[in-house]
């Protein structure tokens, strides 16, 4: 990108938009930042400040915001005054997701999708996850380094399934298909405007759809049929069961989309991390050894650090976005208009010295009994959209390093540092998060 993105339009006063590159067109403005997102805005920022105005295909006027003061004022907006912003990833899974909602419908949603995701629900999971951990990495080769990012993959995904629908079956085998494939496509459509007619991968998408709303619809039918149905603890039957307020329930329609939502959402940031986290474990001997000291007790608070660490170190999600309702918006010292996009670039908050000191550093003790600033750390977003399925995810990540851990020991690697590869919306190890093991009772025996 040309050195003219540093030449700030404006300087920062009230009244104003935020400063923005200067003698640049539209286009290249908008592909730097579809193509190049993390190094555009890492320029910006150095150069521009705190807050600056791009021109994104898709959202038109973006303020990318990069400093935690600013964050909070968009996280802690009024819905009224900051919402939903579109396009967004119900382009995917649909206008029933959570993602298509706002307003009193998002907050009502919200309420009905919250119980299975928190509180005594997690403990119900944690088996789900043990299990599904221990038949994926049982056909781990040893001594043969391997990514680690595909099997995170079929792990969060069977984690995922199971907890949403509970028995295992032909529909779900059919979703185990037909999930990855759409996931991926559809991660690197979602940035892209929509053809003005279907072809090529979005035609494509659109048949993974229309086998997933068959697929999905018989299980629903298997699930009111069931004459167990009042006792089960699967998130499809807690679904089924709740009302809102007024006394309804979701339509079925809505009910496929929203579970796509916790399909998709639910199993690729939290593999994408855990590849992250298998990459930058065996590149610290001394985290490592002290992960897998833990692992042999009941503790996890070193565990917690790591991935937390993990998660600021090697941002998946790199922003979060919203749309001005407000006739002006207050941000700072300027006034963002209404129909603007503010977006909060994560990534750059992560590695912002005044809260992370040596920011490029991987060190989990900056977290070791230390909660984190919560509009400085936000890999799940913030404010009233942040992530519903955070504390399952969490607990996901926990288990599963836990019982990897508890099986084998990983060899440390003095390999470079994996990069970082754009998946669409995640970015992922671009090697897959590659690791060397050795099953414990075998390294004990000295075999």
């Amino acid at each position: 990108m040309s050195e003219t993105l540093a030449d700030p339009v404006v300087e920062k006063k009230s009244g104003q938009l935020p400063p923005a590159p200067r003698r640049l067109p539209k286009i290249v403005q908008g592909l730097g930042y579809v193509l190049l997102r993390r190094r555009v805005v890492n320029r910006l920022a150095r150069r521009l400040g705190p807050a600056f105005t791009l021109d994104v295909p898709l959202f038109g006027e973006m303020v990318v915001v990069a400093d935690p003061v600013l964050a909070k004022q968009v996280f802690t907006a009024s819905p009224e005054d900051l919402g939903n912003v579109q396009p967004n990833l119900s382009r995917m899974f649909g206008p029933g997701s959570i993602f298509a909602l706002d307003g009193a419908e998002h907050r009502a949603r919200r309420k009905l999708l919250t119980p299975p995701f928190h509180g005594k629900a997690m403990h119900r999971y944690e088996a789900i996850v043990e299990q599904e951990t221990r038949a994926e990495i049982a056909k781990w080769p040893q001594r043969t380094e391997f990514p680690t990012l595909e099997p995170m993959m079929r792990i969060t995904l069977n984690i995922i399934l199971r907890a949403i629908f509970g028995a295992d079956g032909a529909e779900l085998e059919r979703l185990r298909r037909i999930i990855p494939p759409w996931v991926t496509l559809g991660s690197r459509l979602a940035v892209l405007p929509d053809p003005p007619r279907k072809w090529g991968p979005w035609r494509r998408l659109a048949n993974y759809r229309a086998e997933y709303d068959a697929t999905v619809e018989k299980l629903i039918e298997l699930a009111l049929a069931d004459p167990e149905l009042e006792n089960r603890t699967d998130v499809l039957s807690l679904m089924l069961r709740s009302r809102y307020d007024d006394g309804t329930a979701m339509t079925n329609s809505e009910l496929a989309d929203e579970l796509l939502t916790l399909l998709a959402a639910g199993h690729e940031t939290t593999a994408s991390t855990l590849a992250w986290a298998f990459e930058r474990i065996s590149r610290h001997p001394a985290v490592l050894a002290r992960l897998a000291a833990e692992a042999d007790t009941d503790d996890n608070d070193y565990r917690q650090a790591v991935i937390t660490e993990v998660q600021r170190n090697r941002t998946v999600i790199d922003f979060a976005a919203r749309h001005v309702y407000a006739p002006e918006f207050e941000l700072g010292p300027w006034r963002i208009p209404r129909g603007s996009t503010v977006s909060i670039a994560i990534a750059q908050m992560h590695w912002n010295e005044a809260d992370f000191a040596e920011h490029a550093l991987f060190d989990p003790e900056r977290f070791l009994g230390v909660r984190p600033n919560m509009f400085a750390w936000i890999p799940f977003g913030g404010g009233v959209r942040r992530c519903i399925g955070a504390a399952f995810a969490n607990m996901e990540m926990d288990v599963v390093l836990r019982t990897v851990l508890r099986e084998f020991r990983i060899e440390p690697t003095t390999a470079p540092d994996e990069k970082a590869h754009n998946r669409g919306v995640a970015f992922v190890p671009r090697k897959g998060g590659r690791i060397t093991v050795v099953r414990r009772a075998v390294a004990a025996s000295g075999a």
